[in-house]
């Protein structure tokens, strides 16, 4: 049986995707903080949990020093907007903190055990693809995950380890459930978590969903900056 690591399981995609894989058949190792949502998980047979915080290293370290998997993905994140003339450094701290270092973090305790054809599947967002309104902090933290993935797959491919990027679009969760504006083209987690597996397991190196909502972003990911700026001021009207 294949072992799927998952931190961010005890909400939104996360938690559908460590639900998804134990009913596939994958025995799941859901990591999180939210001790109830663990032992909810915990019920099915096919899951294993962890309790800890991706944000703190030395706890990272130790939840994660004797795992083993075939499979991990490194899911869980947040979500801050910044409301200006307001500019809050720490604002940007703590979205940086979950999104980018908690994935910084969990790479170190699990590089060691990278053997060949181990997958490293990261999440970013299409948010990275265009400067939306008021995300600067969640936006520039996707940027940088993504450029990170990108640059271990450079680097981790002559081990023989896959690194994918996860990007993905409006999904229903309980971070997208405080959003106050237009979402086009939201998908369910349930439908999230199962695009996911899917293309993990065909080893697809750059994944999105949903499908055409991930090609039109990218698509306007290729207009000139100024275009690219016209576009996202219209939605702040």
């Amino acid at each position: 049986m294949k072992s799927i690591l998952v931190t961010g399981a005890t909400s939104g995609i996360g938690k559908a995707f460590a639900l998804h894989a134990a009913n596939a058949g994958y025995r799941v190792i859901a990591c999180g903080r939210n001790m109830q949502a663990l032992a909810e998980l915990s019920k099915n047979s096919n899951i294993d949990t962890l309790q800890f915080d991706v944000t703190d290293l030395e706890q990272t370290n130790k939840a994660l020093g004797d795992t083993t998997f075939d499979i991990a993905v490194l899911n869980a994140g947040t979500c801050e907007y910044v409301d200006l003339p307001e500019f809050d450094p720490a604002l940007f701290k703590r979205v940086f903190e979950v999104n980018f270092f908690g994935i910084v973090n969990c790479i170190h305790a699990l590089l060691p055990k990278c053997e060949k054809n181990t997958q490293l599947v990261i999440i970013d967002s299409m948010a990275r693809l265009l400067p939306f309104t008021r995300s600067e902090a969640y936006g520039a933290s996707k940027a940088a995950v993504h450029y990170l993935t990108q640059s271990l797959s450079v680097d981790l491919r002559a081990k023989g380890v896959i690194v994918q990027s996860v990007s993905p679009g409006f999904v229903e969760t309980p971070l997208t459930d405080k959003n106050d504006f237009e979402m086009p083209m939201k998908i369910t987690a349930e439908e999230a978590a199962e695009t996911l597996l899917k293309r993990i397991e065909a080893k697809q190196m750059a994944i999105y969903f949903p499908n055409v909502f991930g090609w039109i972003l990218r698509i306007l990911n290729h207009l000139p900056q100024r275009i690219k700026r016209w576009l996202s001021s219209k939605l702040q009207q």
